[in-house]
């Protein structure tokens, strides 16, 4: 059957169910609870929707958007400290708070989706045991964008992917000492081709090598660079001591240099 026709400025029904894209059933049943019960009436005395009537269903339908049930809804629209303004206003804070919630809920999803593609397995508890606020899958798109084709890069995921908790917390001793190392030979004023700087840039590519991949001076030396062109690395190193960074790749280049000379490995 075909809507009543209507007074200009006024809709029927099915006329507001098409506008606001719910059922007429959904209208009648707002009507019957008193949510949404239009006063006006057609000539053949269908009710009939205004535009006060509209403004209403939409605060109706955004707070039923937001997750609100029909009675909180009803108590929020009828509350007669809150006009136009105020509505908006409320409306505004409600969208802020989801969208932050949004926010932390796709950085939660991302964070899980870079630790898989880095086949890192622990639980959240155990991953801030290990990592802290430090979060490996910041450097993972650089890596993988670097490396993602090569051996040495498959060859890490299929290692990492057999750490537990404990193997994750030895390697971190190992890499703060090995960092350590290399801090002290800086904050000394050492020169990075001085016999202990390179023999801690050493120990940093030997570490590397027995945890992730083989790890050869001339991968050693790219690796280093990034260490000084990014600056999520770069950050992570210039913490404990500004300057460390540039230091540590100086020092894997001259230990690079000399073991190619020959003098030794």
């Amino acid at each position: 059957m075909s809507d009543p026709k209507t007074a200009t400025g006024t809709y029927s029904v099915g006329r507001v169910a098409s506008l606001s894209g719910v059922t007429i059933r959904t209208l009648h049943h707002y009507d019957e609870i008193g949510l949404l019960s239009p006063d006006g009436r057609s000539d053949a005395g269908y009710r009939v929707y205004e535009e006060a009537d509209l403004e209403r269903l939409r605060r109706i339908l955004f707070y039923r958007e937001l997750g609100f049930t029909l009675k909180e809804v009803q108590a929020i629209v009828d509350d007669p400290g809150t006009d136009t303004m105020g509505h908006l206003r409320r409306q505004r804070g409600l969208l802020v708070e989801r969208i932050e919630k949004l926010d932390a809920m796709v950085d939660a999803i991302d964070y899980e989706m870079e630790a898989r593609t880095m086949n890192i397995r622990l639980t959240p508890e155990e991953r801030f045991e290990v990592f802290g606020k430090f979060r490996p899958e910041d450097h993972a798109e650089e890596a993988e964008r670097r490396w993602g084709e090569t051996d040495s890069y498959k060859e890490s995921n299929r290692r990492v992917s057999k750490y537990k908790k404990e193997d994750w917390l030895r390697l971190k001793a190992e890499a703060e000492e090995v960092q350590d190392r290399l801090a002290a030979a800086f904050e000394a004023g050492l020169a990075p081709d001085s016999e202990e700087a390179m023999a801690a840039a050493e120990a940093h590519r030997q570490h590397i090598s027995r945890w992730f991949y083989e790890c050869g001076y001339q991968m050693h030396r790219g690796l280093t660079e990034m260490y000084v062109s990014d600056e999520r690395f770069r950050s992570q190193y210039d913490k404990q001591a500004p300057g460390l960074a540039l230091y540590i790749k100086k020092a894997a280049h001259a230990n690079a240099e000399r073991a190619e000379k020959g003098d030794s490995r």
